[in-house]
């Protein structure tokens, strides 16, 4: 069974975790997306995600469902509003019969909700203020 969320609040890395655990599944395979401080030569003091929480959660629920249908438990949760550095915003989980498959799919979900799902990025820089990062 999925879980998938729009979060306003930090990210409790070890609960989502949790979601995940299940004896039927022998490889559990997580990415955690944090708020990092340099970007080549564009160094970020902090970071604003604001989302289109109705059609997000939507997608996000369409791709975990994608996955699971081929037989895997998924977990996937951003976070919106201001974020520090080294904060997390996002957590994606795939826990699957095994290692190989969990990884591909977590690898899909994190590339795909970062492709389709309706979250903005306002990253605040030394120098001036950017959307989605440094071009």
């Amino acid at each position: 069974m999925h879980y998938v969320a729009i979060a306003t609040q930090p990210l409790d890395v070890q609960a989502l975790y949790n979601k995940l655990v299940d004896p039927q599944f022998g490889g559990i395979v997580t990415f955690i997306g944090t708020v990092r401080q340099w970007t080549a030569q564009v160094e970020t003091t902090a970071i604003e995600y604001t989302a289109y929480t109705e059609m997000a959660v939507k997608e996000m629920t369409k791709l975990a469902a994608e996955v699971e249908a081929k037989g895997a438990n998924v977990v996937i949760v951003h976070r919106v509003g201001h974020l520090a550095l080294a904060d997390e915003a996002v957590f994606v989980g795939v826990a699957a019969a095994h290692r190989a498959e969990a990884f591909d799919w977590c690898e899909y979900l994190i590339n795909t909700v970062k492709e389709r799902v309706p979250i903005w990025k306002k990253e605040f820089d030394t120098d001036k203020v950017r959307w989605g990062g440094p071009k």
